[in-house]
């Protein structure tokens, strides 16, 4: 699978276009909504998931006009629900399987930085939305963040995340697991 990265809203979040060979998934699109939009089209796939990895705006600000303009279905957490500005099409849980063509992503509730973050694990690569990046991790002090919650995610990741692995985070620099 291809992994393209685009970096949008204000708060520059990174938004990732994940190509299969005819279908494709787009994590946390947050902005930049005529550039996404002309992206999917470029590639000829079909749009099958708009994946969000919370519910905080700059993570899926775009999420309706991207189903709008282009299809696919919204996903995000169960427990993000409540906090919703758009209607999710599916709410997945810790354990669901999302298949992009041949690639498999599986749905890691993460909560911490909100109640229904999730990580989406793949083969040699994670996506961890807020919960983790670079030199750092999400905030908790925003509605539905815990602390406690955070910090046993973190341990969660830690047991997952295998030196070698590509972590692709909501924010900042992708980079390698050590």
């Amino acid at each position: 699978m291809e992994i393209k990265r685009f970096i949008v809203g204000q708060l520059a979040t990174n938004c990732y276009l994940l190509l299969g060979r005819s279908e494709l998934a787009i994590i946390d699109p947050g902005g930049g909504l005529e550039k996404l939009v002309a992206a999917v089209k470029e590639t000829n796939k079909r749009l099958k998931y708009i994946i969000n990895t919370h519910y905080h705006g700059d993570h899926t600000a775009r999420a309706g006009g991207l189903k709008k303009n282009c299809g696919g279905e919204i996903l995000i957490h169960e427990a993000e629900k409540n906090f919703l500005q758009f209607d999710a099409d599916k709410y997945i849980r810790d354990g669901d399987k999302i298949k992009i063509n041949q690639t498999i992503l599986s749905a890691i509730h993460t909560p911490g930085h909100t109640t229904g973050s999730i990580c989406l694990l793949g083969d040699k690569v994670i996506f961890t939305g807020d919960t983790l990046f670079r030199d750092g991790r999400g905030r908790t002090d925003l509605p539905s963040g815990s602390e406690s919650a955070m910090q046993e995610s973190l341990a969660k990741l830690a047991r997952i995340i295998k030196p070698g692995m590509t972590v692709y985070p909501g924010h900042g620099e992708i980079f390698e697991a050590q």
